[in-house]
Parts: structure tokens; C-alpha cells; sequence
């Protein structure tokens, strides 16, 4: 099977209209995704996307693009057969790579790419991803993965023998996985500008739902953040999970002094207190308020596993949350979940996006079982919006999310939205004109 084709989409949902996804720094947040589809000779489609929030999501389509010269006329089996090597030639390209290296625009794009050649891939095997990836041996599973730069912390025959560890009892995590799900927690509680009727209204919904876990949106005056935080608290009562999001909003010594200000409502985490680049004080902030019992939690904006590594050599972050496409696709997620599990960190991925629950979901059941081989302290991030356009929509039952069974990456979004929500043409926004 080669690839003939690749087409590349701008879709916008205007989601700034109800105030869904606003935090304390991105204030007007149109969930977008720059699409990619991967035509074959052989009849199936690979579908993938990066996640941005609106401007400059013309730009992830332009970047997308720009790699078109290294995925027309692949062969899918060569690709697969050296996943690590393809991957690294993605990000190593030599003009292309002075764009990033590895990170920003240029790794987003690469990043739909590369979760679009694992929808493939998968959708050949007629497997879902996290099952395709759980029944993959410990060195196929080492074999996608490019160690460049991480090797001072996790070398290849470390990231095998902890592999090797869970190996002989994965059908029994399979096997529970399919009869319990994935625990989950819900964002869609506490986005800035909601009123404090909405908050409280969404939190027993949520509790009706069988939610244990809610996060709240920070950052704002700070008797704001306390009156919010409050609420929520009262609504979930004392024996249910609470974390709060600054979204980067605070210097190193603010933020240590705001989360003491909370700390009262006994959060699990802050998560993003500070810039996400800054490693050193994000290891400042976590030694402070860890005597607060309560974690740092990072990474949706952390650009790739180098980041990543750092923030772990540090003791900076007690929570690791990968992005399925802020970071460079699954293969740099692999190098990521098997990092945090060398360091003793819970991966609970960052989902608050278009798409973004459809994608981590499938990584998270593969670290339970092949990696972690354990669901104890790891929650999967989920928001209520924007699913009806996924031809296989996460299911979440009993705050937890259901295994998905049809194959690929749960990523291919219905043909009549992307003709919708296509921007500028697309209906929905020729109505704003």
C-alpha cells in the first residue's frame, strides 16, 4: 500500500461564541484543527490533525504541507518497518527542521502526519491503535521510537526491560480494561466566563454522570479564583478529586503564592502555574507546594520529549501530561509514557481540544497496559464538546471512557462537518458574515 495522496484542511469550530474552552490566557478560543487525509492505491484513508484554538491554524495547514515530499509515495510497510528512522527523517528534514527543531508550528504539523500514518497503519491491521500498540512486542514498541537526546535518562535497553516487566500480563489488563474503561475528569465544570449558576448546575451533572474528578480554570483577580474554586468545592463535596489550571498565567513567586491561597480547597494539582518552557521553575513551584500536598501538573505546551526529560531529571512535575499532538505523534508520546514511568510519574493526558479525547484515549489504554500496568493516580482529561463530528466519538459511561473497538485513531471527522466548518467557505462561518 503507497501513499498517493495528502490533503490538507483548515476547519474552525467557533467555540468562543458560548465560552466553551476559555481559560485565563486564551480568552476567545475557536477549537481548531489543520486536517490531514492520506490518500492510498490501495483504497484506505489515513486521517490525522493538530489542535489550535483559531489564528494561525492556516499556518499548521501551510506547515502541513510543507512535508508533503516526505509522505507522497511512501510505502506504508517500509514506513512501519522503520518507524523510529521515518520518524526522524520527518523531523530532521534539512530545511525544515531549522523551523522548529522540533517544536512549534513545524512540530504540530508533523504531528498530524505522523497520528495520521498510525490511523493507516491501524486501519490496515483492523485494529484500533491502543490495541494495535498493546499487541506490538516490547522491541517492535522500542523500534518506534527515535532515543536522539533522551538517552542520558531512558536508553532503549532501559525502555525494553521496563516493557518486558508488563508483557506476560497484558491480555488480563486488556481483559479489564474492556469490562471497566478508563477513569476520566471533567474540564467541562469550570471554563472562565461561566456564571456561577452554570458552574454549579454543570458540577451535579457531571456528579449524576459518575464523575469523580473536576478541574477548574484559574488565574483570574484572585477573589475570583477563590469564590469559583469555592463553589466547586462545595458542590463535589470533600471526598471527590479537585484541580485547578492557571493555563501559564503566573510568574514563579506568584504562582507559589496563589496556590497557597487555595490551598484550603485542597487541590490534587495546579497544573501550567508558569511559562511551560521554564523547567527550573516549574521545580521551584513544585518543592513549594508540595508541602501543601499538592502536585504540579504539566505538558500541554511542552514542545517534545526533550522538555519532557527535563522536567522529570528535575523532580518538576508529579503529574505528566502528553499531548497527542503538541508532542511529535505517537512515536514521541512512546518515548514520553516510557520516560514517566521510568521516573515514577502518572501520565494523565491533556485533552482539552477538538479531537484531543479521541486521540489520548488510545495512549493512555496502552500505557495501562503494556507500560504502567495500572490505572491507580491516572485520569484522562475529557470535555463535553464537539464530538458529534468524529465518526467514532469517544464513549464515556460512568465517568470512565469505553475502550474503542473500530480501528484506527478515532480521529476521522465526518465529511458533512469538515464541509461545514471548513474555513473561510465553510457554512458556519459564511453565517458570521
Amino acid at each position: 500500500m503507497r501513499i498517493r495522496g495528502l490533503e490538507v484542511l483548515d476547519l474552525r469550530f467557533p467555540t468562543s461564541r458560548t465560552n466553551a474552552g476559555r481559560d485565563a490566557v486564551h480568552l476567545d478560543p475557536d477549537y481548531s484543527a489543520a486536517y490531514v487525509i492520506l490518500r492510498t492505491d490501495g483504497g484506505l484513508e489515513g486521517h490525522g490533525l493538530t489542535f489550535t484554538i483559531g489564528r494561525g491554524n492556516e499556518v499548521c495547514a501551510a506547515a502541513i504541507d510543507a512535508f508533503r515530499h516526505l509522505v507522497v509515495g511512501q510505502r506504508l510497510s517500509d514506513i512501519t518497518e522503520d518507524f523510529a528512522g521515518y520518524w526522524r527523517r520527518l523531523a530532521s528534514d534539512s530545511q525544515l527542521r531549522w523551523l522548529g527543531p522540533e517544536k512549534g508550528v513545524i512540530h504540530l504539523a508533523l504531528a498530524a502526519i505522523v497520528n495520521a500514518v498510525w490511523d493507516l497503519y491501524a486501519k490496515s491491521e483492523r485494529k484500533p491503535v491502543w490495541k494495535l500498540l498493546a499487541d506490538m512486542t516490547p522491541r517492535q514498541i522500542v523500534s518506534c521510537i527515535d532515543f536522539r537526546y533522551i538517552t542520558d535518562a531512558l536508553t532503549a535497553d532501559e525502555a525494553l526491560e521496563i516493557l518486558e516487566r508488563q508483557a506476560r500480563t497484558k491480555a488480563d489488563r486488556e481483559a479489564e480494561l474492556l469490562r471497566s474503561g478508563y477513569p476520566a475528569y471533567t474540564t467541562s465544570v469550570g471554563w472562565m466566563g461561566y456564571s456561577d449558576e452554570r458552574i454549579r448546575a454543570l458540577c451535579r451533572e457531571a456528579i449524576a454522570e459518575g464523575f469523580t474528578h473536576f478541574k477548574v480554570k484559574v488565574g483570574g483577580r484572585p477573589e475570583d479564583d477563590r469564590r469559583r474554586v469555592r463553589l466547586v468545592r462545595e458542590e463535589i463535596g470533600r471526598d471527590r478529586t479537585l484541580m485547578v489550571d492557571a493555563n501559564q498565567q503566573w510568574d514563579v513567586a506568584e504562582a507559589i503564592a496563589r496556590v497557597g491561597d487555595l490551598a484550603s480547597f485542597n487541590p490534587w494539582w495546579i497544573e501550567e502555574p508558569t511559562s511551560p518552557d521554564d523547567v527550573l521553575g516549574h521545580a521551584t513551584i513544585a518543592k513549594a507546594v508540595r508541602e501543601l500536598g499538592i502536585g504540579v501538573a504539566t505538558g500541554e505546551h511542552c514542545a517534545n520529549r526533550i522538555i519532557f526529560k527535563q522536567l522529570l531529571q528535575a523532580r518538576a512535575v508529579d503529574f505528566c501530561q502528553i499531548d497527542s499532538c503538541r508532542l511529535g505523534g505517537v512515536n514521541e508520546n512512546l518515548a514520553v509514557i516510557l520516560l514517566a514511568a521510568k521516573f515514577g510519574i502518572p501520565v494523565c493526558p491533556h485533552a482539552g481540544g477538538v479531537g484531543l479525547c479521541e486521540y489520548v484515549q488510545h495512549l493512555s489504554m496502552f500505557d495501562y497496559i503494556a507500560v504502567a500496568g495500572t490505572m491507580e493516580g491516572r485520569v484522562i482529561e475529557y470535555v463535553d464538546h464537539l464530538h458529534e463530528h468524529f465518526e467514532d466519538p469517544v464513549v464515556i459511561r460512568r465517568g470512565r471512557y469505553v475502550a474503542p473497538t473500530r480501528p484506527g485513531y478515532s480521529i476521522t471527522i465526518r465529511e458533512a462537518s469538515r464541509l461545514e466548518y471548513r474555513y473561510p467557505d465553510g457554512e458556519v462561518w459564511l453565517e458570521k458574515v
